[in-house]
C-alpha cells in the first residue's frame, strides 16, 4: 500500500494543541509549529478504520484489555525489540508520563533522590519535583560530537538516599540509541547500587540509522528486575490523544507496587479507543510504520544538507532515533531569550527551547520532523532568510 506522508491536513478544527496554540503563544497564525512531538502524519488505515468501527457501536462504557490486546503487545516486543515477555508483566498506565509518575511514587518517598540526565525530556524532572522527591542531575558528556552517558558522574551521584534513576532510551532530545554495551554498564551500577530504573522507551520504534534499540530489562536478569519499561505505540502511529500505555515490570515486588500507585490514584480503566487503536497498530501497523521510517530518514536529510550548505551557523547533532532533531544554535550569538524571539518572531518558526530541557540544552533548539515535507522545507528557507536579514 502506498502511503501519502506528504498530505496536508486541516489540524486546527481538531483542537490540536500544536496548531490551536500558534496566535495564543507565537501572536500570528503565520508561524510553523515543529515543537511538540506530535507527528502530522494521519495514523495507519487499519488504525482508523479499527477505532471507527469501535465507534459505531454507540456503547462507550468501562473496556477491559482483551487477549488480543495482550498477544499484540507480546507479538510486537518480540519482533521489533527481540524481547520476550509475559502476560502478567504487562501493567495499565494511561500514558508514559503519568507512569512515570506513578514509578516514582512506587519505588520512593519524599525526600528520596531521583537521578535524571539531562538534557533530557522535561517531565522527568517534574515527575521528581512534583512528588516531592530531590532531583539529582548527571548530565550526559559530548565525546566526538556525540551524547554519551557519564558513569563515572553517576557512580558518584549516588548515595544512600539515591532510590531510583529515570533514562530517555532512545535519548530525547539528543536523539542517541543507546548501544547494549552502555546499556549493560548502566544496568550493573544501578544493580550494584541498589537504583530502580524507570525506563521510557516509547520512541522505540522510531530507529532511523541502522541502529538497535534495546530494552534494558531484556539484556539480563538482573536488570529485568530492577527495571520498570514504559512503552506506548503513542508516539509510533500518531495516536497519543487516545492515552494508553504500558509499564511492563517482570520482577513481582516492583510489579505490584506499580499496580498499587496506579490504583491509589483513581485512574484504572483504559480508553475504550485506545485499546483496539493498539491492537490494530501492532497486528498491522507494520508496513505504514516502514514507509514513515523512510519518510523521516527523508526529512532528516533535507535537514542535514540545508544545515551543511547553507545554514553554516548551525550545527546538527546525529539523530539515530526519535523525529525530533537537535539543533545547536550557539554560533548565532543569541542568548536563550533572544533566540526564541528570533525564531518565532523573525523566522516564523516554533522550536522547542533546549533550555526546557535542562542542563546542556541552552543555545539549542528541537525541531520536530515528523510533518510533511513542505513544513520542513519551508521551515529551512525562512530561517536562512531570517539569518540573512541579520547579517
Amino acid at each position: 500500500m502506498n502511503y501519502d506522508f506528504d498530505a496536508v491536513y486541516d489540524r486546527g478544527a481538531t483542537d490540536s494543541l500544536k496548531w490551536r496554540l500558534r496566535a495564543e503563544h507565537c501572536g500570528s497564525e503565520d508561524v510553523i509549529p515543529l515543537w511538540v512531538a506530535d507527528m502530522d502524519f494521519a495514523c495507519p488505515p487499519e488504525v482508523a478504520e479499527a477505532v471507527q468501527a469501535r465507534a459505531a457501536h454507540p456503547i462507550y462504557g468501562y473496556p477491559q484489555r482483551s487477549e488480543g490486546y495482550y498477544r499484540a503487545v507480546i507479538g510486537w516486543m518480540r519482533r521489533r525489540n527481540g524481547w520476550e515477555i509475559k502476560k502478567e508483566w504487562i501493567c495499565y498506565t494511561p500514558g508514559i508520563v503519568p507512569g512515570m509518575n506513578f514509578a516514582v511514587q512506587a519505588y520512593t518517598r519524599p525526600g528520596d533522590k531521583v537521578v535524571i540526565q539531562p538534557p533530557v525530556y522535561h517531565p522527568f524532572t517534574s515527575a521528581v519535583l512534583n512528588n516531592g522527591r530531590q532531583l539529582v542531575e548527571n548530565p550526559l558528556v559530548v565525546e566526538n560530537g556525540r551524547y554519551v552517558m557519564d558513569y563515572e558522574g553517576l557512580e558518584r551521584a549516588i548515595d544512600d538516599r539515591t532510590r531510583a534513576i529515570i533514562i530517555s532510551s532512545p535519548h530525547n532530545p539528543v536523539g542517541r540509541v543507546w548501544e547494549k554495551a552502555e546499556l549493560e554498564r548502566l544496568a550493573e551500577i544501578c544493580a550494584r547500587r541498589g537504583l530502580v530504573v524507570i525506563a521510557d522507551e516509547i520512541h522505540s520504534d522510531l530507529i532511523l540509522d541502522g541502529s538497535r534499540h534495546t530494552c534494558l530489562a531484556s539484556i539480563s536478569k538482573e536488570a529485568a528486575e530492577i527495571t520498570v519499561t514504559l512503552s506506548a505505540p503513542n508516539k509510533t502511529f500518531n495516536i497519543a490523544g487516545l492515552t494508553m500505555g504500558n509499564a511492563i515490570i517482570p520482577d513481582e515486588r516492583l510489579r505490584e507496587a506499580f499496580c498499587q500507585a496506579v490504583e491509589n490514584s483513581g485512574i484504572g480503566v483504559s480508553n475504550v479507543f485506545g485499546n483496539v487503536a493498539l491492537e490494530a497498530a501492532y497486528d498491522k501497523g507494520e508496513p505504514w510504520l516502514e514507509a514513515m521510517l523512510e519518510y523521516l530518514r527523508g526529512n532528516y536529510r533535507v535537514l542535514a544538507e540545508a544545515v551543511a550548505t547553507r545554514l553554516p551557523e548551525l550545527k546538527l547533532c546525529p539523530l539515530e532515533g526519535t523525529y525530533l532533531a537537535w539543533i545547536d544554535f550557539r554560533a548565532l550569538g543569541m542568548d536563550d531569550a533572544e533566540l526564541a524571539r528570533f525564531l518565532m518572531g523573525e523566522a516564523k518558526v516554533w522550536l522547542d527551547e533546549g533550555t526546557k530541557f535542562g542542563y546542556g540544552g541552552s543555545g539549542f533548539m528541537r525541531m520536530n520532523l515528523a510533518c510533511p515535507r513542505a513544513y520542513i522545507v519551508e521551515a529551512l528557507a525562512r530561517i536562512e532568510r531570517a539569518i540573512a536579514a541579520r547579517r
